[in-house]
């Protein structure tokens, strides 16, 4: 490459093809570089979010991967979903603590007494962030209970950032939330098993305790299936759909299984595979382990093609994913 031709890129864009030229960090550019591909060729990305990557604050680079059309559907668990929603609220209230290795069961327990909730080295304050969304979000749960309504979990929360509810409480720049972006944009959402999250939580709590009085207030994972296979249907028939897999577990596996439902339990004919593979990923391939399972398994079972483009990246998502959604988005 050229001296010009480095210039006129982006720094880094610059930094990354330079410097990554092996191993997993060789693939960053592949994957990155098919990314850009498959947009430019007319394609749209899916992109799944496990671990705590909202906490990991991503939404500075999602958020503009969302808003530049970089980004077309998200699935993800519903901690990712409540806790960029917690920082865009709470952010100067978190705790981070660096030593978190060398904590001792004593020092773990006062952070309980203080209501600190450690994801890693980052504490989540219980009442200016849980707290907080679940008083605003309590309301519109009331609201559709008695009113006979019933909607996803993430509608909830879109509904309470477009009406400006929290925007006294706003600590971090609203342009920072990837939530904020995809509810701007009404971007489709997947939620599998949001029951387990701290709202969903709260939101049983009501059920038990009769302040909600039906538990489908809330529609499930089932429901989010069915709306899935709908919007696949609808986009990849049009539009070649690629799959971008931060992390593994039910964000990852729920989304993916939408095609080999359509092909082999409805026995649809002509709904396409995946387009696009790449999966961040610091699980092992072992004993059966889905979330360390290379692309290759999964053509076995009628997700991808032979022919579709397949990266894996052994790395921290924390590292790899804003590098890539850089790439992506020039930088």
């Amino acid at each position: 490459m050229s001296a010009s031709a480095i210039r006129s890129e982006s720094p880094i864009t610059s930094f990354i093809k330079h410097h990554y030229r092996h191993f997993n960090a060789a693939v960053v550019i592949d994957a990155s570089e098919a990314y850009v591909k498959h947009l430019s060729s007319g394609g749209k990305m899916f992109v799944t979010l496990a671990g705590a990557m909202s906490t990991a604050e991503l939404g500075l680079s999602l958020a503009e991967m969302i808003r530049q059309n970089k980004i077309h559907g998200i699935c993800c668990t519903g901690a990712n979903l409540e806790e960029d929603v917690y920082n865009l609220v709470a952010h100067d209230h978190y705790k981070r603590v660096p030593h978190y290795r060398h904590l001792t069961p004593q020092q773990e327990v006062e952070l309980l007494n203080q209501h600190l909730n450690r994801v890693t080295d980052t504490c989540i304050p219980e009442e200016e962030a849980m707290r907080r969304i679940e008083r605003v979000v309590m309301e519109e749960w009331w609201a559709a209970d008695r009113g006979g309504q019933r909607f996803f979990p993430h509608e909830f929360l879109f509904k309470v950032l477009l009406t400006g509810k929290l925007k006294p409480h706003y600590q971090i720049d609203p342009k920072d939330s990837w939530m904020m972006a995809a509810a701007e944009k009404n971007l489709p959402i997947f939620v599998p098993g949001w029951e387990d999250s701290t709202l969903g939580n709260m939101f049983a709590a009501q059920v038990i305790s009769g302040k909600v009085k039906s538990a489908t207030t809330i529609r499930g994972g089932v429901e989010y299936m069915v709306e899935l296979a709908r919007w696949y249907t609808e986009t990849a028939t049009k539009t070649p759909l690629g799959f971008y897999q931060i992390g593994g577990g039910i964000a990852g596996d729920f989304p993916i299984c939408v095609v080999p439902m359509l092909h082999q339990d409805l026995r649809r004919e002509g709904v396409p595979l995946w387009a696009y593979f790449c999966q961040i990923s610091d699980s092992t391939t072992s004993y059966g382990s889905y979330s360390g399972a290379v692309p290759n398994e999964k053509i076995t079972w009628g997700k991808l093609s032979v022919d579709t483009p397949r990266f894996i990246i052994e790395s921290d998502a924390t590292i790899v994913a804003p590098l890539m959604f850089a790439y992506v988005l020039g930088w």
